[in-house]
């Protein structure tokens, strides 16, 4: 059944488009049409900041204690988790995530980082008095930072938004999404679940666009923030619009993380996370560990190991349960990807994939793992965001974290060992933004982004709050 959309949510309503442009959106699993939104054009976007305007300075929102924004939150997490189960779908027929992934990140997960926010919310202290060492006092104020202008790609639409609905929420802010147009169906969804949350007109608003769409919205007047996550060529060019304006903005961006596997690591436990460490989301996951570092006297066995592990995952329809690995998400990048390893044979040894899919249709690629990678090599140093994994190796732990930080991103990464006091001495080395010891999960309470070139700023955690509050002194001298 296809779906089929005629609307834009902007200022609590649904209201129709200013073009007649649609985006038609395909399964990703079939190549089949399974619905139909409309495309966004800049006047959208206008009447869109224009409501988050009026909603941020003079609305029943910004007259909102903190408890009240937490209780706001938190309706907004039911009705999200109500939806769970046609979210999670949506998202699959799209981009090709697995259901289970879907409802786990895509549904579970957001909720999660809803009901978080909304606890951090209810406590959220707005004015501070300070005593001054001159004998006066300050009364410092957080105050919101405005209007906020996201855009959010195709990975992870849900939970990638509800990162920066959050914190924005939260401290009071308002915000213009732009969802990508490979995955602009479950955005409605999300909205639906705002409606019905009763947040007041205005506090989020929804307009799907192109590229050119992302641009307009970022260098909009009435935009007071910029929170992005994609790829570092696009990164880089919101923050030079953002730079000139002098326009705060958090940029969350790509990865080439790095899976340090020390000499005494358990190689059972290495081949057991693969599907959530470095394949996550068919490979299409920023922080994914597609370099795998392997000590010289273990060589052998962690490319078998890891070899094994990928050879044995099923490759399937999105929406079978039994899917480890999905298609990616659109014809152009499932050629990307080919092209990736194309080229990595002529630069390493393929030791498990490297073939045809074996389907005739849908986006697949069949999983891939490189044996006798070097660091310099293209698919060493590019984000492939495939499924497509580089063993490299190392001499000694310093030589191993010289080549995990030799990189131009530092998103996230692994250690592996049976010795944790070692692998957190390690970890503390390599240069990234978030790394785990056995394992790679974000946690909800610690500040999640990167360094380099994978991005400015931090989602998640209450360090996130900072983001989206200005900050204000009242010197009170008498």
């Amino acid at each position: 059944m296809s779906i089929e959309r005629n609307r834009f949510y902007i200022d609590g309503q649904w209201v129709p488009p200013s073009s007649t442009s649609n985006f038609r959106v395909l399964n990703a699993s079939t190549e089949e049409v399974v619905g139909v939104a409309p495309e966004g054009a800049p006047a959208d976007i206008d009447r869109a900041v224009a409501a988050a305007r009026r909603a941020c300075e003079d609305s029943t929102w910004s007259r909102y204690t903190p408890t009240e924004r937490g209780a706001a939150i938190n309706r907004f997490a039911d009705a999200i988790e109500k939806r769970g189960a046609d979210i999670a779908r949506t998202v699959s027929l799209q981009n090709g995530m697995p259901i289970g992934v879907s409802q786990q990140l895509e549904v579970g997960y957001t909720v999660g980082v809803l009901r978080y926010y909304a606890a951090l919310a209810s406590s959220l202290q707005l004015e501070e008095v300070r005593p001054s060492p001159l004998g006066s006092t300050t009364l410092v104020r957080r105050e919101p930072v405005g209007v906020v202008g996201a855009i959010v790609p195709w990975n992870f639409p849900v939970i990638l938004s509800v990162m920066k609905i959050g914190p924005a929420l939260a401290t009071g802010c308002t915000m213009v999404l732009k969802p990508s147009p490979g995955t602009p169906l479950d955005s409605f969804l999300i909205a639906e679940a705002a409606d019905e949350a009763k947040l007041p007109p205005g506090v989020l608003n929804w307009v799907p666009g192109e590229r050119e769409l992302g641009a307009y919205l970022v260098s909009h007047p009435g935009i007071d923030k910029v929170a992005f996550t994609g790829s570092t060529t696009a990164g880089r060019a919101i923050a030079q619009a953002c730079g000139k304006l002098l326009r705060p903005v958090s940029l969350e961006l790509g990865g080439k993380s790095a899976g340090i596997v020390l000499e005494d690591a358990d190689l059972g436990a290495l081949a057991a996370s693969l599907p959530s460490v470095s394949i996550l989301n068919n490979g299409q996951a920023c922080f994914s560990c597609t370099r795998i570092l392997a000590p010289a006297k273990r060589y052998d066995e962690v490319v078998q190991a890891v070899a094994s592990a990928v050879e044995a995952l099923k490759l399937g329809d999105a929406l079978d349960p039994a899917t480890q690995v999905g298609p990616m998400a659109s014809a152009g990048h499932r050629d990307r990807v080919a092209g990736f390893i194309a080229q990595g044979r002529n630069e390493a040894r393929v030791v498990a994939g490297g073939g045809q899919s074996g389907r005739s249709r849908g986006w697949f690629v069949q999983p891939t793992v490189f044996a006798d990678v070097d660091n310099s090599a293209t698919i060493a140093r590019e984000e492939i965001f495939g499924p497509v994994l580089c063993i490299i190796r190392y001499a000694d732990e310093a030589d191993a974290i010289r080549i995990a930080n030799d990189s131009e991103y530092g998103l996230g990464g692994s250690v592996w060992s049976t010795d944790r006091e070692r692998a957190i001495a390690v970890a503390r080395r390599v240069a990234t933004g978030s790394i785990g010891i056995n394992g790679y999960l974000p946690d909800l309470n610690a500040p999640f982004g990167g360094v380099k070139a994978s991005g400015l700023g931090r989602e998640m955690g209450p360090e996130s709050l900072s983001g989206y509050l200005n900050y204000k002194s009242v010197y009170v001298m008498g």
